[in-house]
């Protein structure tokens, strides 16, 4: 007896249990991430993917040797198109996303059918009734699963991006498991093949068992790594705000000195000289003191010492940046939270001005005030040429990308501290950044 004989035994897997098997996994994946489209587009969608998909597997259910493993195939590029239509996922996250749906899928409709031959031959439950409850029990348990550990690794980081290298190892792995849990449907004897068709069922039962924990394990423990990487990163930045806070401390300490020095030197020199031009000079020399003396005097010392910081760098580059501040609704922030915010704010608004030609248009405008028990921020800034976004935030114009971009994200990885949001817009060539923060704040964190 060939080993063709021994899978007569066991009937093969009806094509239509396996198309719905592929189309649940792919409606999990799709519910645990970011839609692009909702509402009735995305029901009609669904429901013609879930056609395209039974129609097509039905209508292939002759095929065998590698004709069948074609269509296999072409079934997985109709998951993967699926999950792409419905989703925001760049096309590395989509492949590793489909990859593990269908062994997902292979698993639950190769279980449900053992169950239902099961209790088919053994417990006599021959009506198609039956075979309705046991697909749906065993559907709705492993989808469910399936949907939770989707939902899971999905929100251990939303934006999250799928490497090369890690779609490349997702799809060998897939390549392999599908390869090992189909090994005995070989129409030759080959070692590690089962002796019977039960044995070759609970072969690829428990390998497309095991196959899909190593894969949501694998996608775990890479988007664990990206986080702890995003973090360390991000730690980094606060600690590199925070020294340039204490750096601009020092410079504005020293410039106070001077400048008092300074008010002592004038009135002397008044009372000493009666040249007109003398005057002229100490008039506008003491205009130029009052006017740093009113800068940036907001109520709160780390404001003041930051903010004159960076315009002082303003007025290097002729940037003309503007403050209206209520420096006392800080007043319980973290002093490290105040410089990634409005450190982390203004470096990316004196950035973009830098590469304005016209000094004209080199404009910066910072307010903070309170309104309806919210903390708002708003930093803005003249622009020229395109920004473009990814995932809420602009994405950086630096040639080495995986070693930028990350002060915005730590701006909000800060903001979320404090349960408030980030709201960036643009308009007319105006870059706008919103911030809005609950007025009951936490108590200040321990740094």
């Amino acid at each position: 007896m060939t080993v063709t004989d021994f899978i007569t035994n066991l009937p093969d897997i009806p094509r239509i249990i396996t198309a719905l098997a592929e189309w649940l996994a792919c409606l999990m994946c799709i519910l645990s991430a970011r839609r692009r489209i909702n509402g009735w587009r995305f029901a009609a969608v669904s429901a013609g993917a879930l056609a395209v998909q039974s129609i097509f597997m039905v209508l292939t259910d002759a095929f065998e040797g590698i004709i069948w493993n074609l269509c296999m195939l072409c079934a997985v590029l109709l998951m993967f198109c699926y999950i792409r239509i419905c989703t925001d996922m760049d096309r590395n996250t989509a492949i590793c996303c489909c990859g593990t749906a269908f062994i997902a899928s292979e698993f639950a409709a190769s279980f449900e059918w053992q169950l239902w031959c099961y209790a088919h031959d053994i417990l006599g439950l021959r009506m198609m009734f039956w075979s309705v409850i046991v697909l749906l029990l065993v559907y709705v348990a492993v989808f469910f699963v399936v949907w939770q550990l989707g939902r899971n690794v999905s929100a251990a980081d939303e934006d999250f991006t799928v490497s090369g290298k890690e779609t490349v190892m997702t799809v060998v792995a897939v390549l392999l498991i599908f390869a090992v849990s189909n090994l005995g449907f070989l129409p030759v004897a080959v070692p590690f093949a089962g002796r019977d068709s039960m044995e070759i069922f609970n072969m690829r039962t428990l390998v497309d068992l095991g196959g899909m924990a190593i894969l949501y394990a694998y996608q775990a423990q890479w988007k664990s790594s990206h986080i702890q990487h995003e973090l360390d990163t991000i730690h980094t930045i606060l600690d590199s705000q925070y020294e340039q806070y204490k750096q601009a401390q020092r410079t504005v300490d020293l410039i106070n000195y001077r400048y008092h020095d300074l008010k002592n030197h004038i009135i002397a020199l008044r009372a000493d000289s009666n040249a007109s031009q003398r005057h002229e000079y100490l008039d506008k020399l003491e205009h130029e003191i009052r006017d740093y003396e009113a800068l940036n005097k907001t109520g709160n010392q780390v404001l003041d010492t930051l903010l004159t910081s960076k315009n002082l760098r303003c007025m290097q580059h002729k940037i003309n940046m503007t403050c209206v501040i209520d420096g006392k609704l800080f007043d319980s922030m973290d002093v490290m939270d105040i410089c990634s915010i409005f450190g982390n704010a203004l470096d990316n608004a004196i950035e973009c001005e830098v590469k304005i030609k016209d000094y004209d248009k080199r404009m910066i405008h910072v307010d903070a005030f309170s309104e309806k028990r919210f903390l708002i921020i708003r930093v803005e800034n003249y622009y020229e040429g395109e920004i473009h976004f990814e995932k809420g935030l602009p994405v950086t114009s630096k040639k080495e990308k995986s070693i930028h971009g990350y002060g915005l994200k730590s701006l909000r990885y800060t903001v979320h501290k404090y349960k408030g949001e980030v709201q960036i817009d643009t308009k007319d060539n105006w870059f706008s950044l919103r911030v809005l923060i609950p007025m009951e704040m936490p108590e200040k964190s321990v740094t």
